[in-house]
């Protein structure tokens, strides 16, 4: 074992408990550094430099951590999101069907998955993967409005109107923006209720 490493690891995830993000990305840095098979701090250290907002580092990193454990479905998830948010949405794609392949019950990694389709214009693959998202979430405004707009792109119009029913029962706002988004006026009705529709 690599007591250096396992040192540094320690001191990041104390620094990570106490909201130190910096220390604690300094920390998992030095332990990568020392032990550059440290799974867990190079994981560690991708999802702390993808919250803040630094996502090339935490591809790299992620991408590490997915090599060293590819049996990971959490990192293959981080990793698809880093990529999404990098504009690199074929190699999002890629990520995120290894996260849902690996734990099918990963409710993110199926929203993302959509997300990352639909950026790249593939509505029907979009409209599959959101549809796993919504009935894993029945109660996630956001994945049922993207699965309506996938629907919308996909020229279902029937299908917009169900998906609309369901959501304006628990998110009546995320309702009224589908309905605005997908050009569906006849639907306002069920929106009334709410102000400046």
């Amino acid at each position: 074992m690599n007591y250096e490493a396992l040192r540094h690891y320690l001191r990041g995830q104390l620094m990570q408990a106490f909201k130190r993000d910096e220390a604690a990305i300094e920390a998992h840095r030095a332990a990568c550094a020392a032990d550059p098979a440290m799974v867990k701090a190079a994981r560690s250290l991708g999802f702390l430099l993808a919250g803040r907002r630094r996502f090339a580092e935490a591809e790299r990193y992620l991408a590490k951590a997915t090599a060293l454990a590819p049996e990971e479905a959490t990192t293959w998830f981080n990793l698809g999101f880093v990529r999404d948010a990098e504009g690199h949405r074929a190699e999002a794609v890629a990520a995120f069907k290894e996260a849902v392949r690996l734990r099918p019950t990963l409710d993110p990694a199926w929203y993302g998955l959509g997300l990352a389709h639909a950026g790249l214009g593939e509505h029907e693959a979009a409209a599959e993967a959101l549809e796993e998202a919504a009935r894993l979430q029945p109660m996630n405004g956001h994945a049922w409005y993207a699965l309506g707009m996938a629907h919308h792109h996909c020229h279902r119009p029937e299908r917009v109107k169900e998906v609309v029913e369901h959501i304006v029962r628990f998110d009546p706002r995320m309702a009224r923006q589908l309905i605005r988004e997908a050009e569906r006026a006849d639907l306002a009705h069920l929106v009334a209720h709410l102000e400046d529709l």
